[in-house]
C-alpha cells in the first residue's frame, strides 16, 4: 500500500461524501499501512472525524499533528507500535484499542491513561482503575520531585542558583527520584522528567498548583494502599479485596524465636518481611476458592540492557486455568492469561531478540506455560497475548525449561515418558512461532524435574523422575535423534536404592547438585564432576555425596526445591506450611570430602562442615516445632500471626513450591490452598 489519497478516504469513509470535511467514521484497517503513509496534511482535512480504525497495519508510531481534534474512538490493534506519546494530540479520545502491539508495555498503558484524561475504555475494558493508579503515581512522584527540588535548590549558592537549576536539576531528578516497581520504571522516569521540567519553567510553583489533585478521603486511602505497600504492614490497615480477581492478606514483620547457636556465634539473623498473600488463580475470581492447586512459579530474569545481575521482582505463577505475572514489590498482578479447560503445571522464561519490519531490534520476554493438555503456550507477557501454541505431547506436560545457552531451545517433559527438545524459533512478521523438534529422550518413568548440567548445558541433561535420577546426552552434533537414558544415578552404594523417586533437582553452582526424594527427611548435595569422572562405562552410578540437609520427615512427595546459585541458598517447602532455607556457601568454597560414608542426616547442621538451616518460615504460625539440639547451629524459627482474612477458612496448608529471585531479595511460595505468598529479605 502506498500513501493515502483523498479518493481512498472518501471510499472508506462514512457517511459517504465527496468532501473529506463531512466524514465522521473512517476504516483504514488491513491496508498494510506504514507510519510514513499517514499524511498529516491529508488527514487534517477530516475536520469532523470522530472514529478511526487503523488496526491490522504495520504502524510503528502515529505521526504527530494529524489535526484530528474531534476524534473520540481510535482502533490501532495488531500493529507494531512502540511509542504512545503522540496519542496526546487526541484530547477528546474516549475509546482506544491497542491489542496485538507486541512492543507496548505496562508503562505505555499508564502513559496512555495520563495523556488522555477523557478515556473511558481501553481494549474494550473500563479504564478507571488504570486512571486511579496513574493519579496515585503522579501524586507520589510530584511530591518526591518537589522534595528533590527543595533539597537541590538549598544546596546552591545564590549566584549559581538560576543557571545551575536549569542545567542540572532535570538530569538530577531523573537519575535520583525513584518510586514504584521496576516494571513501571519507564513511566515513572518519563513523568519525573516532565514534572521536573515544569518545576524549572515555573520556578518551583507550577507543580503544586496543577498536579496535586483533590481526592476524597476514601479514594486516597484505597489508592495509597496500592502505591505504598509499606502501609499494609499493620493488620488494621489490611484490605481484604482490592480487585475482583485478587485477594491480598498481609502480616506484621516476622519475629525470630531463639538465637543463632553456632560455635562461632557469628551468623546474623535472617530478616524476612511478609508482604502479600494473594488469591489470583481463583475460579471465577471467587475469594471463596481455596482449592485451586498452584503448581509452579519462576522469576523473570532482568533481561534489559544494562541490568545484568539486577534483582528481578516479577514472578510468574501457574495453577488452574490461569498464568499470572505478579510484581513482588507492590503485589499487583501485572498480567493474567487464562485458557479455559487447561490446568497449568509449569512455567519458564526466555528472552528473544526480534527484528521489526523496519529493521529495529526489540527484546521480548517470552513465558512458556504448559500443563494438562500437553500443549505449550508461548506468551508475550508485556503485550498480554499468546503468540504461539506447540502441540508437544499427547499426555500432560509435567515440567519444562529453557536452555541457559540457547534462548530458543525448550525442553518439555511429559507423562508419556518422553522429554522433547524443541527449537521454538523467532516470531515471524505476524508474531507467530514455528517450532521444530530437535531431540526425543525416552524415559522409563514419568519425568518430574529438568535440569541442564550447569557446567555443560549443551551436552547433558539431568532429570528427576518417578523412577530415579537420569542423565541424557543432548549434544546436537550426534546423529541419533531419539535417545535413551545414558546414566542412572543412585544415592548409596546399595543397588536396592535404585528406582527411588527424585522430585526435587537443581544446581547450587556449576558442580554441586541438590536433589530430594531419594531419602526420607533429607536433601542431598552431591558433586556432578566427581560422580561423572568415576562412572567409567557403567549405566548405574552412585553419586559422590557432599552433605545431607535435614528436611521434613514427611512421606508426601512432590515438594519442589529450588536454589539461588549466586547466594549459595537452597529452599524447600513442606507439608506443614513451612519454608526451609539453607545457606551452603561454606560447602561450596571448600574441597568436597571424598569419604566413603555419607554424612548422616542428624549431623547436617554442625557448625564447621555442614550447611546452615537459616530457618523455617511459617506463614501463619499454625504449627510448632521442637527446638534443635545444642549440636545444631544457626537454626531459627520465623513466625507471624495468621492473616485475618484467612483465619475463618484456612486451618492448614502445604507449601509445595518456593522460589527466590537470583539475589534472594524476594521469595515466593505456592500453597495447596490457592495462596501465593511473597516475602522480602532485608
Amino acid at each position: 500500500m502506498g500513501p493515502l489519497s483523498a479518493r481512498l478516504l472518501m471510499e472508506r469513509g462514512r457517511p459517504k461524501s465527496d468532501r473529506l470535511g463531512r466524514i465522521r467514521s473512517l476504516d483504514l484497517s488491513g491496508l498494510k499501512l506504514l507510519s510514513e503513509h499517514l499524511d498529516p496534511k491529508l488527514l487534517s482535512r477530516l475536520k469532523q472525524l470522530q472514529e478511526l480504525d487503523l488496526s491490522n497495519n504495520q504502524l510503528e508510531v502515529l505521526p504527530a499533528n494529524l489535526g484530528l481534534s474531534h476524534l473520540r474512538i481510535l482502533r490501532c490493534a495488531n500493529n507494531q507500535l512502540g511509542d504512545v506519546t503522540t496519542l496526546g494530540q487526541f484530547p477528546q479520545l474516549e475509546e482506544l484499542s491497542l491489542e496485538g502491539n507486541p512492543f507496548l508495555t505496562v508503562s505505555d498503558s499508564l502513559k496512555v491513561s495520563f495523556l488522555l484524561p477523557k478515556l473511558r475504555k481501553v481494549n474494550g475494558k473500563d479504564a478507571s482503575s488504570t486512571s486511579s493508579q496513574v493519579e496515585n503515581l503522579n501524586r507520589e512522584l510530584t511530591s518526591r520531585v518537589t522534595a528533590h527540588w527543595e533539597k537541590f535548590m538549598a544546596s546552591l549558592s545564590p549566584e549559581e542558583e538560576a543557571e545551575k537549576a536549569q542545567a542540572d536539576f532535570v538530569r538530577s531528578a531523573v537519575r535520583d527520584v525513584r518510586y514504584g516497581p521496576e516494571s513501571l520504571s519507564e513511566f515513572t522516569q518519563w513523568r519525573v522528567r516532565m514534572i521536573s521540567e515544569e518545576l524549572v519553567a515555573s520556578g518551583g510553583t507550577q507543580v503544586h498548583e496543577a498536579d496535586i489533585l483533590e481526592k476524597s478521603p476514601k479514594a486516597t486511602v484505597v489508592q495509597g494502599l496500592r502505591a505504598r505497600p509499606v502501609a499494609w504492614k499493620r493488620p488494621e490497615d489490611m484490605p481484604l479485596n482490592l480487585s475482583p480477581n485478587k485477594r491480598v492478606c498481609t502480616s506484621p514483620l516476622a519475629q525470630v524465636e531463639g538465637r543463632p547457636m553456632g560455635s562461632d556465634g557469628g551468623q546474623p539473623a535472617l530478616k524476612l518481611e511478609p508482604l502479600y498473600f494473594l488469591q489470583c488463580h481463583s475460579k471465577n475470581n471467587s475469594p471463596e476458592d481455596l482449592n485451586t492447586q498452584l503448581w509452579a512459579c519462576a522469576f523473570e530474569p532482568a533481561w534489559e540492557e544494562g541490568h545484568t545481575g539486577a534483582a528481578s521482582q516479577s514472578v510468574a505463577t501457574c495453577g488452574g486455568e490461569a498464568v499470572c505475572v505478579i510484581d513482588c514489590q507492590t503485589g499487583i498482578v501485572l498480567h493474567k492469561y487464562k485458557a479455559p479447560g487447561e490446568e497449568f503445571f509449569s512455567v519458564a522464561w526466555t528472552a528473544l531478540t526480534v527484528v521489526t519490519q523496519a529493521g529495529h531490534k526489540k527484546r521480548w520476554s517470552v513465558l512458556a506455560a504448559a500443563g494438562l493438555r500437553g500443549q505449550v503456550r508461548l506468551l508475550h507477557v508485556r503485550a498480554g497475548f499468546c503468540c504461539g501454541v506447540i502441540r508437544a505431547h499427547k499426555k500432560a506436560i509435567a515440567t519444562l525449561c529453557f536452555s541457559p545457552t540457547h534462548e530458543t531451545h525448550l525442553f518439555t517433559a511429559s507423562y508419556d515418558k518422553r522429554i522433547i527438545l524443541w527449537d521454538i524459533g523467532v516470531p515471524d512478521k505476524d508474531y507467530t512461532f514455528q517450532a521444530s523438534q530437535l531431540l526425543t529422550l525416552d524415559t522409563t518413568s514419568t519425568p518430574l524435574r529438568l535440569c541442564p548440567v550447569a557446567s555443560c548445558p549443551d551436552a547433558y541433561l539431568l532429570a528427576g523422575c518417578e523412577g530415579g535420577c537420569c542423565c541424557w546426552d543432548v549434544r546436537l552434533d550426534q546423529p541419533q535423534k531419539r535417545r535413551v537414558c545414558e546414566v542412572e544415578f543412585i544415592f548409596s552404594e546399595g543397588s536396592e536404592t535404585s528406582g527411588q523417586r527424585v522430585d526435587g533437582l537443581a544446581f547450587v553452582n556449576e558442580d554441586v547438585v541438590a536433589s530430594k526424594g531419594n531419602g526420607l527427611g533429607i536433601i542431598c548435595l552431591w558433586s556432578w564432576s566427581q560422580t561423572w569422572v568415576g562412572r567409567g562405562s557403567q549405566s548405574t552410578v552412585a553419586v559422590v555425596v557432599l552433605a545431607r540437609l535435614q528436611w521434613s520427615s514427611t512421606e508426601l512427595a512432590y515438594f519442589s526445591l529450588s536454589t539461588c546459585p549466586d547466594e549459595g541458598i537452597v529452599l524447600c517447602g513442606d507439608e506443614e506450611g513451612s519454608v526451609w532455607i539453607y545457606d551452603v556457601r561454606h560447602i561450596l568454597t571448600q574441597q568436597p570430602p571424598l569419604t566413603a560414608t555419607p554424612q548422616a542426616p542428624t549431623q547436617v547442621c554442625t557448625a564447621h562442615s555442614s550447611p546452615r538451616c537459616w530457618g523455617l518460615v511459617q506463614p501463619r504460625g499454625l504449627l510448632s516445632r521442637k527446638e534443635p539440639s545444642p549440636c545444631l547451629c544457626s537454626y531459627q524459627v520465623l513466625k507471624w500471626p495468621q492473616p485475618r482474612a484467612l483465619s475463618q477458612t484456612v486451618t492448614k496448608t502445604m507449601v509445595n513450591t518456593v522460589v527466590a529471585n537470583p539475589t534472594f531479595t524476594y521469595l515466593t511460595a505456592l500453597t495447596d490452598s490457592n495462596i501465593v505468598a511473597i516475602w522480602k529479605r532485608y
